[in-house]
């Protein structure tokens, strides 16, 4: 049975454990495992990623899309000798094993979404408490530990090994989240979003391997073409959190949704995401309107490319 997040109580103190040291949070991520000696072959022609060219051990970032070339999962690939394990958003977990299923015909790879919890380190001393490097990942029998950093700071992926670190909550990992850039499929990226648009592209997309679901799309906006929303950070330049879903606005427009609304003691101001159109740009204000119990509510914010923090002060 997969774990639930565990409650905590002090996000001061969380959010100053994962920027100082290692916190453990949980409840972010599914395990789905795919196994086989034509797994690697199999999953070629489903990601982005150029599987092939991985070797044994490694870990790269990869889209999985849909056939119009737009998302159904943001992952993180562990590539084995005849194994490769994949982390995605655990609300879109169930989703992404069905989808993998769907394409498995006549093919020696089994598909697996593992019902143990995944604990995530984070935190500088992420990759030395679970002894692993950045961008490798290992098996220990049952468990499995992973490196996959939210941009610049080490995080670390962890599966029948039991929590390793003091816990930290959601509200705290949200906000380093936001800081580092890093979106959530279905909630600051969904199903309507093109890969361009989420802004790590060379991370994530092979555009000299062979064809693989989705393409077409990928392919034809990076030769001539441009996407019309990127994802940006908002800074509120007041001291209130809008809600998840808030408008954003400017020139009397409509530009974007406001999304994983936190609060960032590093840039000491409430902080979130946006899918964002190209007409604004970065050091644009916005207004973020809302309401609440039947009273328009409006904020300024400010529009920051990601990342809004580079972790150097960790």
């Amino acid at each position: 049975m997969v774990d639930a997040e565990v409650p905590t109580g002090d996000i001061t103190a969380e959010y100053r454990l994962i920027r100082s040291g290692v916190g453990s949070a949980s409840g972010h991520h599914r395990l789905i495992r795919v196994y086989g000696s034509d797994a690697v072959s199999f999953l070629q022609g489903l990601l982005s990623q150029d599987l092939e060219s991985m070797a044994s051990g490694t870990v790269q970032r990869s889209f999985f899309l849909q056939p119009n070339g737009k998302l159904a999962a943001l992952l993180w690939v562990g590539v084995g000798a005849d194994e490769v394990v994949l982390f995605c958003d655990s609300n879109v977990a169930i989703e992404t094993e069905a989808l993998l299923r769907r394409y498995r015909i006549r093919v020696n790879a089994d598909i697996e979404l593992d019902e143990r919890g995944v604990d995530e380190l984070w935190g500088p001393a992420a990759f030395t408490t679970a002894r692993v490097d950045s961008g490798q990942w290992r098996r220990e029998g049952d468990s499995i530990v992973l490196a996959a950093a939210v941009g610049r700071l080490p995080r670390v992926f962890v599966v029948g090994k039991g929590r390793m670190a003091p816990p930290v909550g959601r509200r705290a990992t949200t906000a380093v989240r936001v800081e580092a850039g890093e979106p959530v499929m279905g909630i600051d990226v969904d199903t309507s979003t093109i890969p361009q648009e989420c802004g790590f592209i060379d991370e994530s997309v092979s555009f000299t391997k062979g064809c693989y679901l989705g393409q077409e799309l990928v392919a034809r906006i990076d030769t001539r073409g441009h996407v019309n929303r990127w994802l940006a950070g908002i800074r509120i330049l007041t001291n209130t959190v809008p809600p998840q879903g808030a408008e954003i606005a400017s020139g009397g427009k409509i530009v974007g949704t406001f999304t994983s609304p936190s609060e960032s003691l590093t840039l000491r101001s409430p902080i979130g995401l946006s899918l964002i159109r190209r007409e604004v740009a970065p050091g644009d204000q916005v207004d973020v309107r809302w309401t609440f119990d039947g009273e328009p509510r409006t904020v300024v914010g400010s529009v920051h490319k990601l990342p809004m923090d580079d972790f150097t002060d960790t």
